[in-house]
Parts: structure tokens; sequence; C-alpha cells
């Protein structure tokens, strides 16, 4: 039998800005698609409160991120996802996907979007996790998609009870996965990948 010849492992290889072509490619110039996957996380009509997010992703240098896609996965207002693996899926809000897609600004880094507030989804292990947001991010200069969380500053007395951020081992890095109220159903949530406050990263 003929032996196959040694490949070497290529270079490693960030998103780049190609993320954006695949994945939304409105904001790369390419209007492909009348309406893009993900641009709508809740229609209207869905219950719920409406909450607006808005932040930046800073790299270890301080400086805003400004070609990031962000992708938010979320359980509807009573704390059901719209996914087959949640056995309460057909009382799932109607109209509701739970998912969606955001892309900063290329120029300043901004991202914002509007959803509705979670409810309490509870755990694998049957405890209750508080309101939060699944986000996934990529951009120029991440190799691997990397996945956190933001949790809302009001439910402090849930966060308390909260299996993943009881996990967390240094409890002052808990505060990065906690967004910043800034007006009635409003939010700051930003993400630093590195360097002082680095959030924290859940590897899933």
């Amino acid at each position: 039998m003929q032996s196959l010849p040694y490949l070497r492992e290529s270079a490693s290889q960030t998103a780049g800005p190609y993320v954006h072509i695949g994945l939304a490619p409105g904001a790369a110039g390419f209007h492909t698609f009348e309406t893009e996957l993900g641009q709508t996380l809740a229609p209207a009509g869905v219950p719920g409160e409406r909450v607006t997010i808005e932040g930046q992703v800073f790299d270890g240098l301080g400086a805003p991120i400004k070609d990031v896609l962000i992708e938010v996965w979320q359980a509807d207002a009573n704390g059901i996802y719209p996914h087959p693996e949640d056995p309460r899926m057909a009382d799932c809000a109607p109209g509701f996907r739970g998912w969606g897609r955001v892309i900063s600004d290329f120029d300043t880094g901004l991202f914002k979007f509007e959803t509705i507030k979670p409810g309490p989804v509870p755990s694998r292990a049957g405890r209750m996790q508080a309101p939060h947001l699944n986000l996934w991010l990529v951009s120029r200069g991440i190799n691997i998609g990397l996945n956190t969380r933001m949790y809302f500053p009001e439910d402090a007395a849930a966060h308390a009870a909260d299996p993943v951020l009881g996990s967390i081992e240094q409890r002052a890095r808990v505060a990065t996965l906690i967004a910043t109220a800034t007006g009635p159903s409003t939010y700051r949530f930003d993400i630093r990948l590195q360097g002082d406050g680095e959030t924290v990263f859940i590897d899933v």
C-alpha cells in the first residue's frame, strides 16, 4: 500500500473580513438578500419587555474592534427556547425566534440591537439560571468564535443562585458579565477580549 505524503498543519487564520460576506453580506456591501437572516430577534407582537442593548468590543490595548459579528441566542419572556431540546418548546411565544445576528458599526465599533428581556431558564441539572443573553462573537483577530453571556443588573438576587455565575472562581470577574442600565429598558454591555476587565468567556 502506498503511503500518503505527510501534510503539515497550515497556518492559523482569523475570521478576517470575509465573515461578513458569508454571514451578513449586506453589511459588506453585497445586497444579495431582500431581508438578511437574523436581523430581527423578537418581531413586533412577541410578548415581553422590550429592551435595547448597545456596546463595543475592545482588544487588549483598549481599542474598539470595528468589524465584530455577534450572534445572540436567548429564551422568551417565560424562559422558553424555541428549540427542540427545550421540552417546553410548544409553549414558546408565537413568532419568537430566539436568535439573531448583530453587526458593529464599521466606523465606531458600536453594536446595538433590540429584543425582549428573557425569563429565568432552568439548567440541565434543574437549577434556575438568571435571565441572560448568550453571545457568540467573531471578528478579525479572533481565531475561534468566543462565547459569553450578558446578565441584567436588576436581577442581583437571581445572580446569586445562577450556576454559571457561581462557577466563576475569580469572583471579581462576575461583573464582566453584567450589563449596566443606561435608561428605562436600555443597557450598555462592553466586551473586553484581554487585559484589565477581561470578559469571562465560556467553553461550550
